[in-house]
């Protein structure tokens, strides 16, 4: 699989794990330059707290278009560590 922006590659990987129809990339998989911390979290009542990273290229930001489980519940622990993308970022094969 692999995420794209703007025609970047942002993260590939044969190693998703799907949930609630997003695919979550291992943390290595991400091209890191492309990535800049957000302070925004989410709470989700089953997975927990999501912290995000906006989606940097070139002169363009995509604010919080990724988010991570770092400290998953444990009914979500299969995506502890990994990052699924959204807000405009392609995800496919």
């Amino acid at each position: 699989m692999k995420a794209t922006w703007r025609g970047v590659v942002l993260a590939e990987s044969d190693d998703t794990v799907v949930v609630e129809g997003n695919h979550y990339f291992p943390a290595d998989s991400l091209v890191h330059e492309h990535f800049v911390d957000s302070p925004h979290t989410t709470f989700c009542p089953w997975k927990g707290t999501a912290r995000y990273k906006s989606v940097r290229v070139g002169d363009e930001t995509n604010p919080e278009a990724a988010w991570c489980y770092a400290e998953p519940k444990p009914a979500a622990a299969q995506i502890r560590g990994r990052f699924a993308f959204w807000h405009g970022v392609e995800v496919g094969e």
